[in-house]
């Protein structure tokens, strides 16, 4: 009987007693995690803690030890390289660096997926590419390499391009590292208009706690491979753990 109810749930993200070690090194020790349908989930925690490691886990650019990742409905941990391919097409990864193509002008990387993954024609390509870099605010800089571009230009190129095959699920990855605090709160906004305008679900592994405060509806914290806490921020900063108050202690300042 669970698991009929489970193959009716349509919640887009639901991790099961999820296991990830490197050796004798054990990252993520048994985490469950449901992100509701349009939600956007902040998850916490030290550097090293396993935060990145969940979301590549979730595209399966790594695979678990043990348990169960379930991604718009389809349980992706056995699934053969077609069926993954399916899968990850609805599902944008913002990495960490934008990890654009160097060799590729800003047009040229944001239209790279539709390339790989549709059989849209040229002049559609190009109108969705130029649309998406509108939306982030980068549609005057097409031509240029990003060798060009600053930190926070580069993020938002990449945030285009995770968005360019319009997903259901977005994935961020310490999206407002390495940037300046007005640039940072500019990242944050584009993440709480992507889930008001177009009601994306999204997780978004950061240490940027009051960026998490504006953008997100639930906050996550990881901890010696565990899920120690969530809830919103007023539900963590009435939690007793010392973890927990040094952790939103020192992000608030």
């Amino acid at each position: 009987m669970a698991t009929k109810i489970e193959e009716k749930d349509e919640t887009p993200i639901i991790i099961s007693n999820l296991h990830k070690g490197f050796g004798n090194q054990k990252v993520l020790n048994g985490i469950n995690l449901r992100v509701a349908r349009g939600e956007t989930t902040a998850v916490l925690g030290r550097s090293g803690g396993g935060k990145s490691v969940l979301l590549k886990l979730i595209i399966r650019l790594q695979t678990p030890d043990t348990g169960s990742i379930r991604i718009a409905g389809q349980e992706i941990t056995d699934l053969d390289e077609e069926h993954l391919n399916e899968v990850r097409k609805k599902v944008g990864f913002l990495f960490q660096q934008a990890a654009l193509y160097d060799s590729l002008t800003v047009e040229e990387n944001v239209a790279f997926p539709l390339s790989r993954h549709t059989k849209m024609s040229q002049t559609d390509r190009k109108q969705r590419v130029r649309e998406h870099l509108a939306n982030v605010g980068m549609d005057r800089d097409l031509r240029k390499m990003p060798s060009e571009l600053s930190g926070g230009m580069q993020k938002r190129v990449g945030l285009a391009r995770a968005l360019v095959l319009e997903p259901e699920i977005v994935l961020f990855d310490e999206p407002t590292a390495g940037l300046d605090p007005i640039t940072a709160a500019e990242i944050g906004d584009l993440i709480v208009e992507l889930k008001q305008k177009r009601k994306i679900t999204a997780i978004v592994v950061t240490h940027d706690v009051q960026g998490a405060k504006v953008f997100s509806d639930r906050m996550v914290f990881l901890h010696e491979g565990n899920v120690l806490v969530e809830g919103s921020f007023d539900d963590l900063q009435k939690n007793k753990d010392q973890f927990v108050a040094e952790f939103l202690g020192h992000g608030s300042r």
